[in-house]
């Protein structure tokens, strides 16, 4: 299972936009054995990739805007097959479209996108935060309504727990509709303090083990580890992370 662990590099943004090419390679000696793209700040990507294959780590998505996703498919396609994923992941709604109508209509562009990649391979999933939570779409939740496990919805979802839990509900049972509809999972813990804020994996308030027991037997291929913001160095947080999280792993 600890071979399925992969970091959201979002979490070390500032390292990345600095030296892209040395913070890989100092996760690859720190053991991680993936990452999780959220764009390339300016770097080549085949030079990134090349990295990668140097360090022997895998790609576990691309997070990308809905901007891209129904404007730039082919581009994304082929960004997805040199990096070797099928995931490409809508990592949030635009703002003005964070209302009824606008989640409606954030579902049918991104099934369209789905429906249209899919002969191509490609996955497209969405990652939650709270708000979606926050807003109705009918009688549901603006986030069940985007990922209702149904046949006709091809839109897979990428839960992220911290945010579940931000949100007011029990992360281990808000995924249990989403058997085989997951491919990647976001993992994040939070503090026990008032702050509630982002925390190390293993060292908060978020019960893993069932959240974890879940996701192996529910069609989980990847853990993905993201910590928005970190009170200490960003790569001393990560590190305490993947430590954490393959004890839990076993």
């Amino acid at each position: 299972m600890v071979e399925r662990i992969a970091l959201q590099l979002h979490t070390v943004r500032e390292e990345c936009k600095a030296d892209f090419p040395g913070t890989l390679r100092k996760l690859g000696e720190m053991g991680w054995p993936a990452v999780q793209f959220a764009g390339f700040h300016d770097y080549n990507p085949a030079e990134l990739k090349a990295v990668l294959d140097e360090t022997g780590m895998k790609t576990a998505g691309l997070h990308v805007n809905l901007m891209q996703l129904t404007e730039q498919a082919d581009e994304l396609v082929a960004e997805a097959r040199r990096f070797g994923t099928r995931d490409l992941i809508c990592s949030n709604t635009p703002q003005d479209m964070r209302n009824e109508a606008g989640f409606r209509e954030m579902k049918a562009r991104l099934g369209d996108v789905a429906r249209k990649l899919e002969s191509e391979g490609i996955r497209i999933s969405y990652h939650n935060h709270a708000f979606e939570l926050e807003e109705a779409v009918g009688d549901q939740t603006a986030l069940s309504f985007l990922l209702e496990p149904s046949e006709d919805n091809p839109l897979l979802a990428e839960l992220d727990v911290y945010w579940l839990k931000k949100g007011g509900y029990d992360p281990a049972s808000f995924l249990t509709p989403y058997v085989n509809r997951m491919p990647i999972i976001h993992l994040k813990d939070m503090t026990s303090d008032e702050e509630e804020t982002f925390a190390e994996i293993g060292t908060g308030s978020i019960d893993f083990k069932p959240i974890l027991q879940w996701c192996e037997q529910s069609g989980v291929e990847w853990y993905v580890v993201e910590q928005d913001r970190c009170r200490r160095s960003p790569l001393e947080s990560v590190e305490i992370s993947l430590k954490n999280l393959k004890q839990l792993l076993g």
